[in-house]
């Protein structure tokens, strides 16, 4: 049906909507569906996997079996639909619950998936603020160096501390502002920095100083069953055009690949530069992935 609305037996023809147990048995049969599909989902692996700190939760459909054939994922405000080619799916009644009681901040994943659930919560009656179009690029082996650009003679790559966080919380920052807070979003630098001092923490990211000054970062914003997801990679506009981001993705990637793990990230379709970055790298698109905000 192409209004997705459902009477009692289509229903049941097409399956229903329940809420992920704590059976070991439904646990492992989610993370069965989400292992085959982990490339093209990262982000819905890393927040099933996060779920407890999180406290979000997991919607599964079922048909005939009790194997789910999709997934949404709910968790902190957002909702990551995992359809594994569904082009149709039956209303989610609970997120009507979800529409009035807590604030859907974004629903995000897989275009394909994102636009049927964007039509599900529209019947609904939740309007779209801003909406974001984005490459979905993979790598698996070691990173090209051969196209690298030269880079100044007094770069360093390395580590940083919590001691640096005053010097980086500039940078994330600009990245937030520029790159992932849709328009007319507030700004919290106390958020930001928290979230800055948790990354540094855990030792997932990689700066780059120059002449003593940090002016880069690259980081994980992510962590799946076998692969990591890169994210805030910003360079300050005085150092661009030197090779610095290049260097950096490069020598953070050539890490992660060392450790068998494989690379995901998603880079806007409105950024070029990014496209051509990354596709130097040896980046391949598998996919376009979107975010629509509440």
């Amino acid at each position: 049906m192409n209004d997705g609305n459902f009477n009692k037996a289509e229903q049941a023809a097409v399956g229903k909507w329940r809420k992920m147990g704590n059976r070991d048995s439904d646990i492992y049969a989610v993370e069965t569906l989400l292992r085959a599909m982990e490339k093209k989902c990262v982000s819905a692996c890393a927040r099933f996997l996060a779920l407890n700190e999180t406290k979000g939760n997991v919607w599964t459909l079922n048909e005939k079996s009790t194997t789910p054939s999709a997934l949404l994922i709910n968790s902190r405000s957002t909702i990551i639909p995992v359809l594994c080619g569904k082009k149709e799916i039956p209303c989610p009644d609970f997120l009507k619950e979800l529409i009035k009681k807590n604030k859907i901040h974004s629903v995000q994943g897989q275009k394909e998936d994102v636009l049927i659930l964007e039509k599900k919560m529209k019947q609904m009656g939740a309007q779209s603020a801003d909406i974001y179009d984005y490459d979905l690029m993979s790598l698996d082996r070691q990173p090209n160096q051969k196209t690298f650009l030269s880079v100044p003679s007094n770069l360093v790559l390395r580590t940083p501390r919590l001691t640096d966080l005053d010097a980086i919380a500039p940078l994330q920052a600009a990245y937030e502002q520029e790159e992932v807070l849709p328009s007319g979003s507030d700004f919290s630098p106390a958020a930001s920095r928290i979230n800055l001092a948790n990354i540094i923490a855990r030792g997932q990211m990689l700066c780059a100083e120059v002449g003593g000054r940090l002016v880069g970062k690259i980081n994980i914003n992510a962590v799946s069953f076998t692969r990591y997801q890169l994210g805030g990679v910003y360079v300050h506009p005085d150092f661009r055009r030197q090779g610095i981001a290049r260097g950096m993705a490069a020598e953070f990637i050539s890490s992660i690949i060392k450790e068998g793990r494989g690379v995901t990230l998603f880079v806007k379709k409105s950024n070029p530069p990014a496209q051509r970055l990354y596709s130097a790298l040896g980046f391949t698109v598998s996919g376009d992935y979107r975010i629509t905000y509440y």
